[in-house]
Protein backbone atom coordinates (compact mmCIF):
# COMPACT_ATOMS: atom_id res chain seq x y z
CA UNK A 1 0.00 0.00 0.00
CA UNK A 2 3.08 2.18 0.70
CA UNK A 3 4.08 2.19 -3.03
CA UNK A 4 0.61 3.09 -4.11
CA UNK A 5 0.62 5.97 -1.75
CA UNK A 6 3.92 7.04 -3.34
CA UNK A 7 2.33 7.14 -6.85
CA UNK A 8 -0.38 9.01 -5.49
CA UNK A 9 1.59 11.23 -4.05
CA UNK A 10 3.65 11.98 -7.29
CA UNK A 11 -0.07 12.32 -9.17
CA UNK A 12 -0.59 14.72 -6.70
CA UNK A 13 2.43 16.59 -7.04
CA UNK A 14 2.27 17.13 -10.74
CA UNK A 15 -1.57 17.83 -10.60
CA UNK A 16 -0.76 21.18 -8.00
CA UNK A 17 2.18 21.82 -10.40
CA UNK A 18 0.04 22.48 -13.46
CA UNK A 19 -3.25 23.46 -12.56
CA UNK A 20 -3.65 24.38 -9.06
CA UNK A 21 -6.50 25.14 -7.73
CA UNK A 22 -8.99 26.64 -10.47
CA UNK A 23 -10.99 29.26 -8.56
CA UNK A 24 -14.25 28.53 -9.99
CA UNK A 25 -13.60 24.29 -9.37
CA UNK A 26 -15.21 22.90 -6.24
CA UNK A 27 -12.30 22.53 -3.62
CA UNK A 28 -12.84 20.30 -0.71
CA UNK A 29 -10.82 22.76 1.79
CA UNK A 30 -13.93 25.07 0.75
CA UNK A 31 -16.46 22.57 1.91
CA UNK A 32 -14.53 21.80 5.21
CA UNK A 33 -14.30 25.38 5.70
CA UNK A 34 -17.73 25.81 5.72
CA UNK A 35 -18.87 23.08 7.90
CA UNK A 36 -16.33 24.48 10.61
CA UNK A 37 -17.76 27.77 10.14
CA UNK A 38 -21.30 26.35 10.73
CA UNK A 39 -19.79 23.80 13.59
CA UNK A 40 -18.44 27.53 15.09
CA UNK A 41 -21.58 29.17 14.93
CA UNK A 42 -23.50 26.68 16.74
CA UNK A 43 -20.93 25.93 19.39
CA UNK A 44 -18.96 28.53 20.29
CA UNK A 45 -21.06 30.05 22.78
CA UNK A 46 -22.24 29.63 26.59
CA UNK A 47 -19.99 27.87 29.05
CA UNK A 48 -17.81 24.70 28.36
CA UNK A 49 -16.09 26.69 24.99
CA UNK A 50 -13.23 24.54 25.02
CA UNK A 51 -15.04 21.20 25.64
CA UNK A 52 -17.34 21.97 22.68
CA UNK A 53 -14.13 23.21 20.66
CA UNK A 54 -13.05 19.48 21.10
CA UNK A 55 -15.87 17.87 19.78
CA UNK A 56 -16.18 20.35 17.21
CA UNK A 57 -12.28 19.34 16.06
CA UNK A 58 -12.94 15.57 16.16
CA UNK A 59 -16.03 15.94 14.46
CA UNK A 60 -14.90 17.72 11.74
CA UNK A 61 -11.82 15.25 11.52
CA UNK A 62 -13.89 12.38 11.41
CA UNK A 63 -16.43 13.09 8.89
CA UNK A 64 -13.51 14.16 6.52
CA UNK A 65 -11.62 10.91 7.77
CA UNK A 66 -14.09 9.03 6.68
CA UNK A 67 -15.86 10.80 3.34
CA UNK A 68 -12.43 10.51 2.13
CA UNK A 69 -11.43 7.08 3.14
CA UNK A 70 -15.15 5.67 1.48
CA UNK A 71 -14.35 7.31 -1.61
CA UNK A 72 -10.70 6.21 -1.71
CA UNK A 73 -11.94 2.82 -0.71
CA UNK A 74 -14.28 2.29 -3.51
CA UNK A 75 -11.93 4.03 -6.11
CA UNK A 76 -9.88 1.14 -5.24
CA UNK A 77 -12.16 -1.69 -5.20
CA UNK A 78 -13.39 -0.80 -9.02
CA UNK A 79 -9.30 -1.12 -10.37
CA UNK A 80 -5.75 -0.21 -8.03
CA UNK A 81 -5.31 1.93 -10.85
CA UNK A 82 -8.46 3.58 -10.19
CA UNK A 83 -7.38 3.75 -6.86
CA UNK A 84 -3.71 5.62 -7.36
CA UNK A 85 -5.70 8.28 -9.58
CA UNK A 86 -8.17 9.26 -7.26
CA UNK A 87 -6.40 9.26 -4.43
CA UNK A 88 -3.45 11.92 -6.43
CA UNK A 89 -6.57 13.71 -7.10
CA UNK A 90 -7.40 14.31 -3.62
CA UNK A 91 -4.37 14.46 -2.28
CA UNK A 92 -3.74 17.42 -4.93
CA UNK A 93 -6.35 19.04 -3.58
CA UNK A 94 -4.73 19.44 -0.24
CA UNK A 95 -1.37 20.98 -1.41
CA UNK A 96 -1.23 24.47 -2.88
CA UNK A 97 2.15 25.07 -4.13
CA UNK A 98 1.04 26.48 -7.12
CA UNK A 99 -1.72 29.07 -5.35
CA UNK A 100 1.40 29.92 -2.89
CA UNK A 101 3.17 31.09 -5.69
CA UNK A 102 0.66 33.11 -7.85
CA UNK A 103 -0.27 34.73 -4.48
CA UNK A 104 3.40 35.67 -3.90
CA UNK A 105 4.34 36.83 -7.36
CA UNK A 106 0.82 38.61 -7.24
CA UNK A 107 2.88 40.58 -4.56
CA UNK A 108 5.53 40.81 -6.88
CA UNK A 109 4.95 42.06 -9.90
CA UNK A 110 3.29 45.47 -9.13
CA UNK A 111 6.15 45.95 -6.21
CA UNK A 112 8.63 45.67 -9.16
CA UNK A 113 6.68 48.70 -11.21
CA UNK A 114 6.32 50.69 -8.42
CA UNK A 115 3.00 50.54 -7.29
CA UNK A 116 3.10 50.28 -3.96
CA UNK A 117 -0.94 50.69 -3.02
CA UNK A 118 -1.67 47.36 -5.40
CA UNK A 119 1.04 45.55 -4.09
CA UNK A 120 -0.12 46.30 -0.13
CA UNK A 121 -3.67 45.05 -1.57
CA UNK A 122 -2.09 41.92 -2.86
CA UNK A 123 -0.17 41.48 0.43
CA UNK A 124 -3.31 41.81 2.83
CA UNK A 125 -4.89 38.86 1.34
CA UNK A 126 -1.96 36.49 2.03
CA UNK A 127 -1.15 38.19 6.02
CA UNK A 128 -3.57 39.12 8.60
CA UNK A 129 -1.36 42.09 9.52
CA UNK A 130 -1.53 45.54 8.52
CA UNK A 131 -0.26 46.79 5.15
CA UNK A 132 -1.39 50.06 4.25
CA UNK A 133 1.65 51.95 5.27
CA UNK A 134 4.39 49.31 4.15
CA UNK A 135 7.44 49.93 2.27
CA UNK A 136 8.93 48.02 0.13
CA UNK A 137 11.04 46.43 2.11
CA UNK A 138 8.24 45.36 4.55
CA UNK A 139 5.87 44.36 1.67
CA UNK A 140 8.76 42.05 -0.03
CA UNK A 141 9.51 40.64 3.51
CA UNK A 142 5.23 39.67 4.25
CA UNK A 143 5.39 38.25 0.89
CA UNK A 144 8.60 36.12 1.65
CA UNK A 145 7.58 34.80 5.27
CA UNK A 146 4.19 33.69 3.83
CA UNK A 147 6.27 31.53 1.06
CA UNK A 148 8.97 30.48 3.77
CA UNK A 149 6.22 29.37 6.35
CA UNK A 150 3.47 28.19 4.10
CA UNK A 151 5.85 25.68 2.00
CA UNK A 152 5.73 22.91 5.06
CA UNK A 153 2.10 24.22 5.92
CA UNK A 154 0.24 24.28 2.80
CA UNK A 155 2.48 21.73 0.84
CA UNK A 156 5.20 19.19 2.68
CA UNK A 157 3.19 18.64 5.70
CA UNK A 158 0.33 17.56 3.88
CA UNK A 159 2.21 15.34 1.71
CA UNK A 160 3.73 13.74 4.41
CA UNK A 161 0.75 12.56 6.38
CA UNK A 162 -0.17 11.75 2.80
CA UNK A 163 2.59 8.93 3.09
CA UNK A 164 1.43 7.62 6.26
CA UNK A 165 -2.09 7.31 5.75
CA UNK A 166 -2.77 7.91 2.02
CA UNK A 167 -5.41 10.53 0.80
CA UNK A 168 -7.51 10.41 3.86
CA UNK A 169 -4.80 11.67 6.47
CA UNK A 170 -4.02 14.50 3.90
CA UNK A 171 -7.17 15.77 4.02
CA UNK A 172 -7.11 14.89 7.93
CA UNK A 173 -4.22 17.42 8.06
CA UNK A 174 -6.25 19.88 5.77
CA UNK A 175 -8.79 19.60 8.33
CA UNK A 176 -7.22 20.72 11.45
CA UNK A 177 -4.80 23.01 9.65
CA UNK A 178 -8.00 24.99 8.30
CA UNK A 179 -9.63 24.39 11.92
CA UNK A 180 -6.56 26.25 13.30
CA UNK A 181 -6.93 29.02 10.66
CA UNK A 182 -10.52 29.77 11.21
CA UNK A 183 -10.47 29.62 14.84
CA UNK A 184 -6.71 28.84 16.48
CA UNK A 185 -5.97 32.24 17.48
CA UNK A 186 -5.65 33.97 20.69
CA UNK A 187 -9.07 36.53 20.64
CA UNK A 188 -11.19 36.97 22.93
CA UNK A 189 -13.59 34.86 20.57
CA UNK A 190 -11.66 32.02 19.82
CA UNK A 191 -8.79 31.60 22.77
CA UNK A 192 -11.01 28.75 24.50
CA UNK A 193 -13.07 27.45 21.08
CA UNK A 194 -9.75 27.44 19.22
CA UNK A 195 -7.62 26.06 21.67
CA UNK A 196 -7.74 22.18 20.51
CA UNK A 197 -7.15 23.28 16.64
CA UNK A 198 -4.32 25.28 17.43
CA UNK A 199 -2.77 22.45 19.59
CA UNK A 200 -3.10 19.80 17.16
CA UNK A 201 -1.87 21.60 14.26
CA UNK A 202 0.85 22.12 16.21
CA UNK A 203 1.52 18.30 16.77
CA UNK A 204 0.90 17.65 12.85
CA UNK A 205 2.92 20.04 11.94
CA UNK A 206 5.95 19.03 14.35
CA UNK A 207 7.80 16.70 12.56
CA UNK A 208 7.00 18.47 8.61
CA UNK A 209 8.52 21.87 9.17
CA UNK A 210 11.66 20.67 10.94
CA UNK A 211 12.37 18.59 7.97
CA UNK A 212 11.21 21.03 5.71
CA UNK A 213 13.50 23.64 7.01
CA UNK A 214 16.74 21.17 6.84
CA UNK A 215 15.94 19.86 3.53
CA UNK A 216 15.61 23.81 2.23
CA UNK A 217 19.35 24.09 3.96
CA UNK A 218 20.55 21.30 1.91
CA UNK A 219 18.90 22.03 -1.67
CA UNK A 220 19.30 25.73 -1.30
CA UNK A 221 23.39 26.94 -1.37
CA UNK A 222 23.09 30.02 0.92
CA UNK A 223 24.16 33.27 -1.08
CA UNK A 224 25.44 34.87 1.86
CA UNK A 225 26.89 32.49 4.40
CA UNK A 226 28.87 29.36 4.29
CA UNK A 227 26.64 26.34 4.85
CA UNK A 228 27.94 26.06 8.25
CA UNK A 229 27.16 29.24 9.43
CA UNK A 230 23.40 28.71 7.53
CA UNK A 231 22.96 25.60 10.16
CA UNK A 232 23.92 27.48 12.86
CA UNK A 233 21.39 30.28 12.21
CA UNK A 234 19.11 27.78 11.19
CA UNK A 235 18.97 26.31 14.57
CA UNK A 236 19.29 29.35 16.38
CA UNK A 237 16.70 31.48 15.38
CA UNK A 238 13.51 28.53 14.21
CA UNK A 239 12.92 28.24 18.48
CA UNK A 240 12.41 31.93 18.52
CA UNK A 241 9.51 32.14 16.71
CA UNK A 242 5.90 32.43 18.43
CA UNK A 243 4.41 29.24 16.73
CA UNK A 244 6.70 25.65 17.84
CA UNK A 245 6.96 24.94 13.92
CA UNK A 246 6.61 28.21 11.76
CA UNK A 247 10.22 29.02 12.65
CA UNK A 248 11.81 26.84 10.97
CA UNK A 249 11.04 27.75 7.44
CA UNK A 250 11.57 31.38 8.02
CA UNK A 251 14.98 30.82 9.52
CA UNK A 252 16.22 28.59 7.17
CA UNK A 253 14.91 30.95 3.83
CA UNK A 254 16.63 33.97 6.01
CA UNK A 255 19.90 32.01 6.01
CA UNK A 256 19.51 31.15 2.48
CA UNK A 257 19.10 34.29 1.35
CA UNK A 258 21.37 36.67 3.28
CA UNK A 259 18.30 38.35 4.91
CA UNK A 260 16.76 39.12 8.21
CA UNK A 261 12.81 38.52 8.54
CA UNK A 262 10.39 38.95 11.35
CA UNK A 263 10.56 42.25 13.57
CA UNK A 264 7.81 44.59 13.83
CA UNK A 265 4.81 43.92 12.46
CA UNK A 266 0.80 46.15 13.36
CA UNK A 267 -2.36 43.80 13.64
CA UNK A 268 -5.60 46.38 13.38
CA UNK A 269 -3.26 49.31 15.05
CA UNK A 270 -1.73 47.35 17.34
CA UNK A 271 1.82 46.29 17.34
CA UNK A 272 3.48 42.80 17.84
CA UNK A 273 7.09 42.40 17.92
CA UNK A 274 7.95 39.28 16.57
CA UNK A 275 11.58 37.85 17.01
CA UNK A 276 14.47 38.61 14.32
CA UNK A 277 15.15 35.48 12.03
CA UNK A 278 18.50 35.59 9.92
CA UNK A 279 21.09 37.69 9.92
CA UNK A 280 20.98 41.30 8.20
CA UNK A 281 23.85 40.68 5.63
CA UNK A 282 22.04 42.27 2.51
CA UNK A 283 18.53 44.70 2.81
CA UNK A 284 15.26 42.85 1.64
CA UNK A 285 14.41 43.58 -1.66
CA UNK A 286 11.43 42.63 -4.09
CA UNK A 287 13.38 40.00 -5.85
CA UNK A 288 13.92 37.87 -2.90
CA UNK A 289 10.21 36.95 -3.06
CA UNK A 290 11.15 35.13 -7.01
CA UNK A 291 14.32 33.68 -4.48
CA UNK A 292 12.06 32.38 -2.07
CA UNK A 293 9.75 30.75 -4.81
CA UNK A 294 12.95 29.17 -5.84
CA UNK A 295 13.73 27.51 -2.58
CA UNK A 296 10.01 26.35 -2.31
CA UNK A 297 10.25 24.88 -5.53
CA UNK A 298 13.80 22.95 -4.85
CA UNK A 299 12.86 22.11 -1.02
CA UNK A 300 9.19 20.48 -2.46
CA UNK A 301 11.10 18.14 -4.79
CA UNK A 302 13.60 17.76 -2.46
CA UNK A 303 10.62 16.76 -0.01
CA UNK A 304 8.97 14.29 -2.72
CA UNK A 305 12.62 12.22 -3.11
CA UNK A 306 12.94 11.93 0.73
CA UNK A 307 9.13 10.82 0.92
CA UNK A 308 10.28 8.36 -2.54
CA UNK A 309 13.31 7.00 -0.46
CA UNK A 310 11.22 6.99 2.98
CA UNK A 311 8.96 5.03 2.08
CA UNK A 312 10.55 2.33 -0.12
CA UNK A 313 12.80 1.74 2.39
CA UNK A 314 10.17 0.86 5.00
CA UNK A 315 8.35 -0.92 2.51
CA UNK A 316 11.18 -3.58 1.73
CA UNK A 317 11.80 -3.31 5.35
CA UNK A 318 7.93 -4.94 6.69
CA UNK A 319 8.17 -7.37 3.23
Amino acid sequence: MMMYHLAAITIAYFIDMIIGDPPNWPHPVRWIGSLISYSENRLNNGRFKKFKGVAMLLFVVFLVFAAVFIFVFIAYKIHPFVGVAVEGATIAAAIAQKSLKEASIEVYEPLKNGDLPEARKKLSYIVGRDTHQLDEAEISRGAIETVAENTSDGVTAPLFWALIGGAPLAMVYRAVNTCDSMVGNFSDRYKEFGWASAKWDDVMNWIPSRLTGMLMLIGNRPKRMNYQKAWMVLFRDAKKHPSPNSGWGEAAVASILGIQLGGTNYYKGIVSNRAKMGDPIHPIQADHIIQANTILTRTVFLFLVFLWIGGTVFERAVT
